[in-house]
């Protein structure tokens, strides 16, 4: 059970280690979870306990403190505690307010996307095999983690050669009359139009099944077998199509196989930290097989020992991952029993915890740990060199400190329909995409194409939230620098929603494009300035440019994406009545949506699901004038 505890009275003066000590006297003596409190009511750390009252008290001392530990002490202004059953609870409610609030004095994983799965869709007669990310809504085997989209795509396209699962969504696969071009490329076996039963169909997808479970031996001797029984009986074009599904099947096992024997399912984390940075290379290994790595690069401090930032990485890490049953670590972490426990109770199965010293796995720990320092040494001179190209920066547009966190902001659209607008963001470690943003322009009284006008709406909602935001003492990015596409009419639109929403402290440039969008002679826009030019081969001008490509990139690819998703859109969905369940009836009855406008009222009565008002309600849809 989870006790929220009284928080230190508003109309307190005490702070720092005062406060801590005045709080320590009614602090109970079982696990629970404490946050550290700063002026301003950010949270600027977040621990867990065996005993809140031994732990917090520690802080009040004073002794063995690093100096970070001492500022943290001195920047407190109010504590809040929650007392938990075990000092499991307490560990697993610690993580989660880690990952939620992001406190700067915590261990913190960045760039925590969710990985892509490959799944099995069981809730069909016809499994469907697809890209899967998130949670396990879905009916089905789901595969996976793969380190990378690209990992799973190449995947996908292996396992289409060699099992012939369909991929279309249940609405293409319900309205098929004849094969599609993937059955033709011998991609699919068409399941749809009965190109194949559904008995030998679900042979195949037990066949799948059993290669992504680490049973590809199996598999492939049974084609061989079935294979030489078809050339056997003279039967060469089947046993050409055979062929073929064992060099895919072939292929995918030896870029991927590492010896299956020795290390079935597992995680292998390897950390390498260097002058307050910190690389951390994740590898994963299922059914036997590699599925790739990924580096990351937590948020931590000199004075962190490899055990904490271990610790504290593998908490945040399976947070909202599945769990394998090993886990191999290059330094054993902080917590490793209470860490193991807590895997256990989510999984609801055992899991091991272990960093190995001698044999394969050690050699697998090791050929992480030599990916990490490579990895972060590559960090580390991407830095140096971003800092230099950040100092320039602030002296070209004279501002008073190197920016930390830079905006970028671009808007596409196609005579004005489908309009976005797209915010990148990049600072001293390059690009930053998990902070990226676009906004579908909501404008009713917008004239089509008016740029001013979208980027005062972007500019407005962006700023508008962060001011509310603060106003409500939560934690939220605030830019150094803001750059937007375009000259001095954009430059004055963005001014007016700055000085309307009272945002004065942040700095704002406009880059126009040269003529005949030339690179190289871009002209800056500063409130307040002449416009200029940089140095043709400055590095500072073709680092702006990079950002600025990057940002149009962002808000073009999000235009097309949003024009493909109306362009595909089904009339169906747009008739109140009409949901998931009477499309399918209506796609299957009539083929296609086009069918469905043919039909007669009478006609699509006799559809299951379709009542006589609703079928009036659908053939007059498909009639309608246009406004």
């Amino acid at each position: 059970m989870i006790r929220p505890m009284s928080e230190q009275p508003p109309e307190s003066a005490l702070q720092g280690a005062a406060l801590i000590r005045d709080q320590v006297r009614r602090l109970p003596d079982s696990p629970g979870v404490y946050r550290m409190i700063g002026a301003n009511g950010e949270v600027l750390y977040v621990g867990k306990a065996r005993s809140l009252k031994k732990r917090v008290l520690q802080y009040a001392q004073g002794r063995f403190h690093t100096q970070r530990i001492a500022l943290m002490v001195d920047l407190t202004r109010g504590m809040e505690f929650v007392t938990t059953r075990t000092e499991t609870d307490a560990l697993l409610l610690e993580i989660n307010l880690i990952k939620q609030m992001k406190p700067r004095f915590n261990v913190l994983l960045r760039d925590d996307k969710s990985f892509p799965e490959i799944v099995i869709r069981r809730d069909h007669p016809a499994a469907q095999l697809r890209k899967h990310r998130g949670a396990h809504s879905i009916k089905g085997d789901y595969f996976g983690p793969f380190a990378s989209a690209n990992a799973v795509t190449r995947t996908l396209n292996t396992l289409q050669k060699a099992f012939l699962l369909r991929s279309c969504s249940d609405s293409v696969y319900e309205g098929r009359t004849r094969p599609c071009m993937l059955h033709q490329i011998k991609r699919c076996a068409a399941p749809c139009t009965g190109e194949i039963s559904l008995v030998d169909y679900a042979a195949l997808v037990e066949q799948a099944e059993d290669f992504l479970r680490g049973k590809s031996r199996a598999v492939m001797a049974r084609l061989s077998s079935d294979m030489q029984t078809a050339s056997d009986d003279m039967e060469f074009e089947q046993a050409g199509r055979l062929r073929d599904r064992i060099r895919a099947l072939a292929a995918i096992s030896q870029e991927t196989q590492i010896n299956p024997e020795s290390l079935e399912e597992a995680d292998v984390f390897a950390l390498h930290a260097d002058g307050g940075q910190a690389c951390v290379q994740v590898f994963f290994f299922r059914a036997g097989q590699n599925w790739g790595n990924r580096a990351y690069f937590p948020r931590v401090d000199r004075t962190d020992t490899d055990e904490d930032i271990m610790g504290a990485f593998l908490g945040q890490f399976y947070d909202d991952k599945p769990i394998p049953r090993l886990i191999l670590a290059s330094a054993d972490p902080t917590d490793h029993d209470l860490l193991a426990e807590a895997f256990s109770l989510k999984s609801g199965r055992k899991v091991e915890i272990s960093q190995p010293m001698r044999g394969e796995k050690r050699q697998l720990v090791d050929h992480a740990l030599t990916n990490a320092r490579e990895a972060l040494g590559r960090k580390m001179a991407e830095t140096s060199g971003q800092g230099r190209l950040l100092a320039g920066l602030a002296e070209a547009f004279g501002l008073e400190t190197t920016p930390e966190r830079i905006e970028v902001y671009d808007n596409s659209h196609i005579m004005g329909t489908n309009a976005v607008g797209g915010m990148i963001v990049a600072g001293p470690e390059g690009f930053q995409k998990s902070q990226y943003r676009k906004f579908n322009i909501k404008g009713t009284d917008l004239t089509p194409g008016d740029d001013y006008g979208m980027m005062k709406e972007v500019l407005h909602r962006r700023f508008a939230r962060m001011m509310k935001d603060e106003a409500a003492g939560e934690a939220t990015p605030r830019p150094d620098l803001v750059l937007i596409d375009g000259g001095a009419g954009q430059l004055a639109a963005v001014m007016s929603v700055m000085e309307e929403l009272g945002v004065e402290d942040v700095a704002v440039v406009g880059v126009a494009k040269g003529p005949d969008r030339d690179a190289g002679l871009e002209r800056f826009f500063i409130p307040g300035k002449p416009a200029f030019m940089l140095e043709p081969k400055s590095p500072v001008l073709y680092y702006l440019q990079r950002l600025r490509d990057e940002a149009h990139r962002f808000a073009i690819g999000t235009h097309r994406t949003r024009r493909a998703m109306d362009m595909t859109r089904n009339p169906l969905d747009d008739i109140e009545g009409v949901g998931p369940g009477r499309k399918r009836a209506l796609l299957h009855a009539f083929g296609s949506a086009k069918g469905v406008s043919r039909a007669s009222v009478g006609d699509l009565a006799k559809v299951e699901g379709i009542n006589a008002a609703l079928a009036q309600r659908i053939f007059e849809s498909f009639r309608k004038e246009p406004a």
